[in-house]
C-alpha cells in the first residue's frame, strides 16, 4: 500500500521545513507533496530546502480546499494523508489512520484535546452541531485536517471552496465507509491562523447550503461510473 500524504502551506516559512522533517523521520516510504498556495514569504524556499519532497504551487492564494485538491489529484499513492501545514497537527498519529484504512474507505481524526482558545473552540462546536443537523454527516470534528482516504475515492469529491470540511458528507453520501479516531493537537508555535471565526461562519453558512442541495440532488448508482468493464 503506498501513501502520499499532502500538506497545504500559505505562509509558513516557520514551520514548514521543520514540519516536512518530521513528517519524512514518521513516514520514511511515503509519498511527500507540499503545496505552496501562493505564499508571499519564504515558504517555498522552505519547502524546496528539504529533500524528497515533490513541490506543486496554486501560483496564488486559492485556498486550503484549492490546495488540498491539487495534491488529491496528482499523489501517486493508494490511500492520501492530509494534515495541516501549520504543526498543529501530530505526523504521529498517520500510522494510527492508516491502520484503519484497509477497514474502512475515509478515516477522520478529531482533535481530542484542541490547543486553541475558547472562542475557536465554541465556534467550532456550533459549526459542527449545525452540519450534523443539516447533512448526512456524523463526524464530530470536521475542522480537524488530519485525514485518510483511499485514493479511489478522490472521484466523488468537488473542488470548491470549504471542500475539506465536508469531505465526510460527500463520501457518506456516495455511500463509502467512514469512520473517526481521537487525535493529537498541538499548540500553534509559529504564525497566527489564516481563519477569522466571522468569516469562517458566513462562508460555512453557504456551503452548508450547497452541500446539502447536492448530497439531496445526488444520483445514487447502482454499478460505479466511473468503472467500465
Amino acid at each position: 500500500m503506498k501513501v502520499s500524504i499532502i500538506i497545504p502551506f500559505y505562509n509558513e516559512e516557520e514551520s514548514a521545513g521543520m514540519l516536512l522533517r518530521e513528517i519524512r523521520e514518521c513516514q520514511p516510504e511515503a509519498e511527500i507533496i507540499a503545496v505552496d498556495d501562493g505564499s508571499t514569504d519564504g515558504t517555498m524556499e522552505q519547502i524546496l530546502s528539504v529533500s524528497g519532497v515533490r513541490c506543486l504551487s496554486n501560483g496564488k492564494n486559492l485556498g486550503q480546499s484549492a490546495a488540498i485538491y491539487y495534491g488529491l489529484q496528482a499523489a501517486d499513492g493508494d490511500v492520501c494523508v492530509m494534515l495541516d501545514g501549520d504543526g498543529q497537527n501530530d505526523p504521529h498519529d498517520i500510522a494510527r489512520l492508516l491502520e484503519k484504512i484497509g477497514e474502512y474507505d475515509l478515516v477522520c481524526g478529531y482533535r481530542e484535546k484542541r490547543r486553541d482558545n475558547f472562542a475557536r473552540r465554541l465556534a467550532s462546536r456550533i459549526g459542527n452541531g449545525c452540519r450534523r443537523l443539516a447533512l448526512p454527516d456524523p463526524i464530530r470534528d470536521t475542522g480537524c485536517s488530519l485525514k485518510a482516504l483511499r485514493r479511489d475515492c478522490v472521484k466523488y469529491l468537488i473542488p470548491f471552496n470549504g471542500l475539506h470540511r465536508y469531505l465526510a458528507a460527500l463520501l457518506g453520501s456516495a455511500g463509502k465507509k467512514i469512520c473517526e479516531m481521537p487525535v493529537n493537537h498541538r499548540q500553534r508555535r509559529f504564525g497566527v491562523s489564516k481563519y477569522t471565526i466571522s468569516g469562517r461562519a458566513l462562508r460555512g453558512l453557504y456551503d452548508l447550503i450547497g452541500v446539502g442541495w447536492y448530497v439531496k440532488r445526488q444520483i445514487h448508482w447502482q454499478k460505479d461510473p466511473y468503472r467500465h468493464e
